[in-house]
């Protein structure tokens, strides 16, 4: 164990935090892209609806993921503050810098790369958990095939069960469903970003001799976490909101249904089997999905190239960033 100053470990607590402000922040475009973009609810409520679903998470979802956060990626004993530390500005470093650019990249493998890399600068390759960290990567490339896949099934299937209504008729019928899938998404986005810090912070009381008994989620960690993405997402992140929502296909209730349904299935199964997949990954992969079941040509693939560019280099960058802080942190 290694001791550390209270002060200190409250301040590193406050930087967790702030990472899981910056993550509902930066990731309220997952939520609300589709509600924003097709106007079912205006942008100032939709934030509000939002951050509502992500504090709900707090009595509909398990803690599975915080708990491969914690001690399933890097060797829990090999944690040190230091190593925190470097984790959580790797990561709010990329938030940021893809925030100004508008770029929906992901908050939590930037977390999992700034973790990877200020531990391996800490204690070398043999500190990582292949298990955790292994079905975490492969949850990249799995997370947007899989909400593609479903969404334009979504797209093709609720087509052909609709295709004697009246189109005002089904047009009502989807904006309704269209609102329960938002909510779920956004369930669904709680429930697993938030768990990261969870897991982050519960660590790092274990690394420093403040967490009594078995490697569990304290109460009051997970109160802390839901109310601060809940806090991010009522900040809004409205350049991410138009990217999603407009600039990589044209949303109706209809595909904005189908993409908030496919992203909240991929989300809640990777939460169940305790996955950090990346939300972002999952709804954007979904909202391509809805753009191509209709034509190729609805989709612009120059935009969503830029988007996946971004989800290749976030773990290297974060991971790069966060072993520096770690390194700095020594020298003092």
């Amino acid at each position: 164990m290694h001791e550390l100053a209270f002060p200190l470990l409250v301040g590193l607590i406050a930087i967790a935090l702030l990472f899981d402000f910056l993550n509902g922040l930066h990731d309220a475009a997952n939520s609300i892209a589709t509600v924003v973009s097709t106007r079912l609810i205006p942008p100032v409520w939709a934030v509000v609806f939002a951050a509502f679903g992500n504090f709900a998470a707090y009595w509909l979802v398990g803690l599975h993921v915080a708990e491969t956060v914690g001690k399933g990626i890097i060797d829990k004993d090999a944690v040190t503050p230091a190593v925190v530390f470097g984790a959580l500005i790797g990561a709010i470093f990329w938030n940021v810098v893809t925030w100004l650019k508008g770029i929906p990249s992901s908050s939590s493998h930037a977390l999992i790369g700034g973790l990877l890399g200020a531990g391996i600068a800490h204690g070398g390759f043999g500190v990582v958990e292949s298990s955790g960290t292994t079905k975490t990567v492969i949850a990249i490339f799995l997370s947007p095939m899989l909400g593609f896949v479903l969404a334009m099934l979504m797209v093709l299937v609720t087509s052909w069960l609709f295709k004697g209504f009246q189109p005002r008729r089904a047009e009502g019928v989807f904006k309704t469903l269209h609102l329960f899938s938002s909510a779920a998404y956004s369930i669904s986005h709680g429930g697993n970003d938030a768990q990261k810090t969870m897991g982050i912070i519960t660590v790092l009381l274990y690394s420093t001799g403040q967490l009594k008994g078995e490697f569990h989620i304290p109460e009051w960690v997970v109160i802390s976490c839901y109310a601060a993405i809940a806090l991010g997402t009522m900040s809004g992140g409205w350049k991410i909101i138009k990217t999603m929502g407009t600039k990589i296909t044209k949303l109706n209730h209809h595909t904005g249904f189908s993409a908030s349904t496919a992203g909240s299935i991929v989300v809640f199964g990777a939460s169940a089997m305790g996955i950090p997949v990346s939300t972002t990954h999952a709804i954007t992969g979904s909202v391509i999905g809805t753009g191509a079941a209709r034509k190729a040509s609805a989709v612009r693939w120059g935009v969503a190239g830029r988007v996946v560019t971004a989800w290749f280099i976030t773990i290297p960058a974060s991971a790069a960033v966060g072993a520096v802080f770690y390194v700095l942190t020594r020298m003092f």
